[in-house]
């Protein structure tokens, strides 16, 4: 096999190559518009008002907060 040979078929499959990646990137961008127009059309896109957690209390000290001192410094001293 000559050089010539070999750089003719090697541009070919580096062409091949690109083609079939580009062409799997065109597939993707058109099924994620149909995937897009599906779910709009079904209304799925829009977000519901979430009100469970509007009265949401903010989270309680804790009730023993020397004792967890007491265990990190515990824990610094026998390191």
């Amino acid at each position: 096999m000559t050089i010539a040979q070999m750089i003719s078929q090697s541009s070919m499959l580096t062409l091949l190559g690109m083609g079939v990646v580009f062409s799997f990137l065109i597939i993707m961008i058109i099924s994620m518009y149909a995937l897009h127009a599906v779910l709009h059309a079904v209304g799925a896109d829009k977000e519901s008002p979430d009100t469970s957690n509007v009265a949401a209390s903010p989270a309680a000290p804790a009730a023993d907060t020397q004792a967890v001192v007491a265990a990190i410094a515990a824990a610094i001293h026998t390191k």
